[in-house]
């Protein structure tokens, strides 16, 4: 028995689509050797992971209260050891390269067929890094296109700050959704208006929107 609980490990999910937690329940419903944890945003997720203690947590970028990244920082910040696999329908290259640098040992794509996903777990699990094949390759093949996208400039607050913009949220309501004052997001807005060149916050919004924040 004691070998059971030793060899088994345990899945925490954050996403928003029960057909995607279903989907991933039924994918390691064959495995008994797989524990799934579930939760639906960023701020359940967070609370799951500490009371939880997951072997692997695979997030959603987008999460209907802040985004993945944001709680994949909100996780790293309680445990720079957490194995985080990132799970999202956004094939850029170049989130898939932030990703990386924010500390995923995994991103697999929605697309991938669910078998990926399976592997990517695995491979998590056991101490290694796992990226999709197709993106691995894309990865591979885009530097140019990476560096051009506008999400290799920032940084993953100013990200998190854009996306939230973009979604339509005001200044208040950002700066109660992270935790920090409303100065230092309007600040933050002024910065990313020069960075990326918006001629107003309408724009700001646009940019985002075409960026696939949302």
């Amino acid at each position: 028995m004691q070998d059971t609980v030793k060899s088994s490990t345990k899945v925490l999910i954050v996403d928003d689509h029960p057909v995607v937690l279903s989907g991933c329940r039924a994918l390691f419903a064959g495995d008994a050797s797989v524990r799934i944890e579930e939760a639906n945003d960023a701020k359940s997720g967070h609370r799951a992971f500490v009371q939880k203690k997951p072997d692997v947590t695979i997030i959603d970028i987008n999460l209907p209260d802040v985004s993945g990244f944001e709680l994949m920082r909100r996780i790293r910040k309680d445990d720079p050891d957490a194995r985080i696999i990132m799970f999202s329908m956004n094939n850029d290259p170049a989130f898939v390269v932030r990703a990386v640098d924010m500390g995923a040992q995994g991103y697999v794509s929605k697309a991938d067929d669910p078998r990926v996903l399976v592997k990517a777990v695995r491979k998590v699990a056991a101490g290694d890094n796992f990226i999709s094949p197709d993106l691995a390759e894309a990865v591979t093949f885009s530097g140019a296109a990476i560096k051009a996208n506008p999400a290799s400039q920032m940084t993953a607050r100013e990200l998190e700050i854009l996306r939230l913009l973009g979604r339509g949220d005001k200044i208040v309501e950002v700066a109660e959704a992270l935790g920090i004052s409303y100065k230092t997001v309007a600040n933050t807005t002024s910065l990313l208006k020069q960075k990326l060149g918006a001629k107003n916050h309408s724009d700001l919004i646009r940019i985002a929107v075409e960026m696939g924040l949302g």
